[in-house]
This record gives structure tokens, C-alpha cells and sequence, in this order.
């Protein structure tokens, strides 16, 4: 299999894994498990994997400098404690659907992060689709449309997942530069530890509540997949992809995701379309395309086959 073949093979597995997720999830939540257990669960099992997994791979790299240290634990706290706190807890109380449209959004604030942080430039392209954009979200955030069953709050639920977004497109800024001076093992084995520090005592009460011996097969699968394939082999992927991925290439995985998400949810009966998301979609995934698109001077081909040193 050529190179460029893996990446999309890698790039549609991770996409198919969060799309899955936000289906599977709700078969344990909030029956079985709570939110914060199951962040808990997620976090502490990655925190032991990337942690033996970084030993192995790079043993002599260490994150140095109070600067560096800094941006790692900002990184953990962004990137995964609050991350993953806020994305559960929104996705317990709204529906998959709203939930995978609106995290679509993640990369319009990157593009402001940067603005803000590094200070890239906002092209009117860019201005126009953050617009765009979010005003596809406030328009599902808002809605009364179909939201998770039992009545619960659908509107809290759909300012988490923003929330969930917002703080993932930050992270994504903050990260950028410790994975390019770092192995990516050493990085990630840091920031899960860091965001243990949150999800531990989090989600301490919401683990020692369920009764476990009565948990059907399919619901330990479930958990299994959330801890087994959405945190760790979805990272994996995602990190080797990176490597390799143009930008371009990217951007098109970002729709996808939502796209998969809404057949999952819809063949299996956990979600509806209606007309009123088709229009919200549109809104968001035509500012996301403004938003991804570079302005052409700052356009810079990436291949497909690794830079040799």
C-alpha cells in the first residue's frame, strides 16, 4: 500500500472512530456511567499507555524549560481535562447529531487563537466564515430541535460541546510547538497526566457508583471502545497522519467525521435529520471552508512522503 493510501486509510479510521463515539456513548451514558467516570476511565488508561509507550519509544526525551512546562500543563488542562470533561458532559445532555456539528467549528477557533496568539493574519475570507460559522452553531445551540432523551437539557448540553470546541481549538495552538520539539509519545504521555490531575478527582464519585457485575457485554464493549479506540488508537493514527497529511487533506476529514456521525446516529435510531440541521451544517461547514483556506502567499505544499533531514 502506497504511503498516501495509509494516510486516508489512517485519516478515515480516526474520523470513523469519533463519529462512532458519539452514538456508541449514549448507550452508557447516563444509564450506566456518568460523564465524568467515563472521562476518568478514558484519561487514566491513556495516561498509563502513553506513559509506558513513551519509556519505550523516546526514553532520553524530556519537556525542559519552564516555558515548555508551562504550555504542556496549559495542554493538558485545555487539550484534555477540560476537553474531555466538557465533550462528555454535552453530549449526556444534547444529541449526537448537535454534538458532531457543532465540534465541527474547532477550526475556526483555531484561526482566532492563532490571530490572538501568534498573530496571523484574519484575511476577509477568514472574517467571513468565522461568521458564518458561528452563526450555524448559535442557530443549533438555540434550536428546539430533537435533543438526548429524558428531557434533558439540550441547550446546556449544546453550550458544552461549544465549550468542548473552543478549548480543543486553543489546545491545538498551545500543542503545535511542543510536537514539533518533542517526540509526540513524550507530549502526549505529559498532557494526559496533567489532565489525570482533573478527571481523577472529577470523576471519582460518578466510577464507584455503577454496579459493574450487572453490565451487560455490549455496555463493557462500549467502554472498552472509548477507552481502547477513541483515546488511544485514534491518537496514534492521528499523530502518524499528521506527519504525512497536507493541510488541504485535512480540512477534507473535518466534514466527514459529522458526515459519518449523522448516518451512525440515524441508522441506528439514536437521532434525526431534519431540514432545519441540513441548513445549520451548511452554515458551519461553509465558514470551516472559508476559515481552513490559507491565504495564498502563506500556502506551502506539504508531500505526502516524510521531509528527509
Amino acid at each position: 500500500m502506497k504511503n498516501s493510501a495509509k494516510v486516508h486509510s489512517a485519516l478515515f479510521v480516526v474520523a470513523l472512530i469519533y463519529a462512532a463515539n458519539y452514538s456508541i456513548s449514549k448507550d452508557v451514558m447516563p444509564q450506566y456511567m456518568g460523564p465524568f467516570g467515563l472521562v476518568l476511565l478514558r484519561v487514566v488508561g491513556a495516561t498509563v499507555f502513553f506513559g509506558i509507550l513513551s519509556r519505550l519509544v523516546a526514553p532520553q526525551d524530556r519537556i525542559t524549560g519552564r516555558a515548555d512546562q508551562l504550555r504542556a500543563v496549559a495542554c493538558g488542562i485545555l487539550g484534555i481535562g477540560l476537553n474531555q470533561l466538557l465533550f462528555f458532559s454535552g453530549l449526556n445532555l444534547t444529541s449526537p447529531i448537535n454534538a458532531s456539528l457543532i465540534q465541527t467549528i474547532a477550526p475556526v477557533v483555531t484561526v482566532l487563537a492563532s490571530a490572538v496568539l501568534l498573530g496571523e493574519r484574519l484575511t476577509l475570507p477568514r472574517l467571513a466564515g468565522i461568521v458564518l460559522a458561528g452563526a450555524g452553531a448559535a442557530s443549533i445551540i438555540l434550536s428546539k430541535g430533537p435533543v438526548a432523551a429524558g428531557g434533558q437539557d439540550g441547550l446546556l448540553g449544546n453550550v458544552y460541546i461549544l465549550l468542548n470546541a473552543t478549548a480543543f481549538g486553543v489546545y491545538l495552538v498551545l500543542v503545535m510547538p511542543l510536537m514539533r520539539k518533542y517526540h509526540p509519545f513524550t507530549v502526549l504521555a505529559r498532557i494526559f497526566l496533567v489532565g489525570a490531575f482533573i478527571a481523577v478527582p472529577a470523576g471519582w464519585q460518578q466510577v464507584q457508583q455503577p454496579d459493574y457485575a450487572s453490565f451487560p457485554a455490549s455496555i463493557w464493549a462500549a467502554i472498552a471502545y472509548m477507552v481502547i479506540c477513541l483515546t488511544i488508537l485514534a491518537y496514534l493514527l492521528n499523530n502518524w497522519a499528521l506527519k504525512y497529511a497536507s493541510p488541504a487533506l485535512l480540512g477534507a476529514y473535518i466534514y466527514l467525521q459529522p458526515a459519518l456521525a449523522v448516518l451512525i446516529a440515524v441508522s441506528l435510531g439514536k437521532d434525526v435529520l431534519t431540514w432545519d440541521r441540513g441548513w445549520q451544517a451548511l452554515l458551519i461547514f461553509g465558514g470551516v471552508f472559508l476559515v481552513s483556506r490559507k491565504p495564498k502567499s502563506a500556502v506551502q505544499p506539504v508531500p505526502l512522503e516524510p521531509v528527509q533531514d
